[in-house]
């Protein structure tokens, strides 16, 4: 599989998720088999006025190739530059036309978009013609129920020389509540002959495998079901290769990843930031653990990240 000239080794890619997919997160998604790790955002605009808050979320190493970086903006300048500057590490750059988050869409960024064609056409076109790698789009089904205009944005963004398209089949409306539309997937796939990937309520292998033989998409996206499960990635690769359900890591295995998790925080980020990230990822990892909810109050109230590891092996210990 290929997107572009960037050849994959799988179809299974991790979702650009903010405040998540960072360089740790992407590293251990990688470990596990990911085809394609995707950056959180970045806003074109604070990349246009170097901003240094922002170029630290495109921490990057060789380990983690092929990386995607995702981009967002309406504004064709910034879009211009952005798509220049990423695309001198990244191997394939991302046009964020899906994000739901008020902050976002009201300057007119992410999902809302969608809500003007021309325009996003213009943002296609102008990174195409600014990247040295492909370029591709995210984007949902549309603004609303009564808005729902992905298949001709597709068909728009294949024109405009986009390389794949993703589909989140959700609305900007409704956020992340609800089911993902898989017919509108398919709808797109039968649309457009570039590469459609397959997006949303991917829990399981046996969702990927039903996604993939519902829509005919070629490839599939998985997001928030990766959050303290890093290992379906490999699960659905296994599944869709041999047919094979592995076995679930056990509550140990889960603490294992977590320590591993910091470890990589606490080797690209100061002290103060990795034990920030490393809360939430916490409460996901130890999720169903035996005594693990005063382990989690206890790490939220710590700012030292050797409490935490002790932490973690005490409740390791306790499940031996």
């Amino acid at each position: 599989m290929k997107i572009g000239n960037v050849k994959l080794e799988n179809n299974i890619f991790l979702a650009p998720m903010a405040g998540i997919t960072d360089l740790p997160f992407r590293l251990i998604c990688k470990e596990n088999d990911a085809g394609l790790v995707y950056t959180e955002m970045v806003s074109a605009k604070a990349l246009l006025y170097n901003d240094e808050k922002t170029k630290l979320l495109l921490k990057t190493c060789d380990k983690e190739k092929p990386l995607a970086v995702q981009i967002f903006g309406s504004d064709v300048e910034a879009i211009a530059y952005a798509s220049k500057y990423v695309s001198e590490f990244a191997d394939i750059v991302d046009i964020n036309m899906g994000c739901p988050a008020p902050k976002v869409v009201k300057n007119g960024d992410g999902s809302r978009l969608l809500l003007n064609l021309e325009l996003a056409k213009q943002i296609i076109e102008t990174a195409v013609a600014n990247s040295k790698v492909p370029v591709t789009v995210k984007m949902r089904t549309g603004w609303d129920a009564d808005n729902i205009v992905v298949v001709e944005a597709a068909k728009i963004a294949e024109k405009a020389g986009a390389s794949a398209i993703t589909v989140h089949g959700r609305t900007r409306s409704q956020y992340y509540s609800g089911e993902a539309d898989w017919n509108i997937i398919k709808q797109v796939k039968e649309a457009v002959n570039i590469p459609v990937i397959g997006n949303g309520d991917i829990k399981t292998c046996f969702d990927a495998k039903r996604m993939l033989d519902e829509t005919n998409c070629d490839l599939v996206m998985v997001g928030r079901g990766l959050l303290g499960n890093p290992w379906l990635i490999k699960e659905i690769n296994e599944y869709l290769e041999n047919g094979v359900v592995i076995d679930k890591p056990t509550d140990i295995e889960k603490i294992d990843m977590c320590l591993k998790h910091l470890s990589l925080l606490e080797e690209f980020e100061c002290e103060k930031q990795a034990v920030l990230e490393i809360r939430s990822h916490v409460g996901w990892y130890l999720k169903g653990i035996k005594n693990a909810n005063e382990v989690k109050q206890n790490i939220f109230k710590t700012k030292n990240i050797n409490e935490i590891k002790r932490m973690l092996n005490e409740l390791k210990d306790s499940l031996k």
